[in-house]
C-alpha cells in the first residue's frame, strides 16, 4: 500500500528535528560566537592599553566646578602627562554657548590645576576642551 499524505507529513515531521539537530546552525552558531569573541578581545585590549597609559598622551578628571558670579567661573581638575600640558578651558552657559575661555600651561606629572576662567555673562559649566602634551624642555 503506498503512503498517503498524511504519513508523509508525519514522517517529514519527525524527522525534521533530527536533521535540524545533526545538521542544523551549529557551525553557524560556533563562527558567529567567535567572531563576537575576537572584537570583545581586541576592544577590550585596546581599553586597558588606553587606561593604563601604554598609548601616550594626556589625561586630565574634573574634580569640581562652579559659577559664583556671572564674570568668573572656577574648575579644579587633575592633569598626568609625562612632560607637562597644555590645557584648554572653556566656560559654557546653559545653552551651551561658549562665555569664557582660557589656556593652561601644566608642569610634568600628575598635578592638581584651580582655576578661574573670566566670562562674559553666568556660565553654568566649565570643561577641560583638551589637554595635549608639551614637547620636552631639553
Amino acid at each position: 500500500m503506498s503512503a498517503t499524505p498524511e504519513d508523509d507529513a508525519v514522517n517529514s515531521a519527525d524527522t525534521a528535528p533530527a536533521l535540524r539537530k545533526r545538521h542544523g546552525n551549529g557551525p553557524v552558531f560556533f563562527v558567529v560566537a567567535t567572531i563576537f569573541a575576537v572584537a570583545v578581545s581586541v576592544g577590550w585590549g585596546f581599553s586597558v592599553m588606553s587606561y593604563t597609559g601604554l598609548s601616550g598622551g594626556v589625561y586630565h578628571q574634573v574634580i569640581t566646578v562652579s559659577a559664583p558670579s556671572e564674570s568668573e567661573a572656577r574648575i579644579s581638575f587633575e592633569v598626568n602627562s609625562k612632560n607637562g600640558a597644555e590645557c584648554l578651558l572653556r566656560a559654557l552657559d546653559n545653552q551651551m554657548v561658549e562665555v569664557g575661555e582660557v589656556r593652561v600651561d601644566v608642569e610634568g606629572g600628575n598635578r592638581m590645576v584651580n582655576q578661574t576662567v573670566e566670562t562674559v555673562r553666568q556660565a553654568s559649566t566649565v570643561e577641560v576642551a583638551s589637554c595635549r602634551e608639551q614637547g620636552s624642555q631639553d
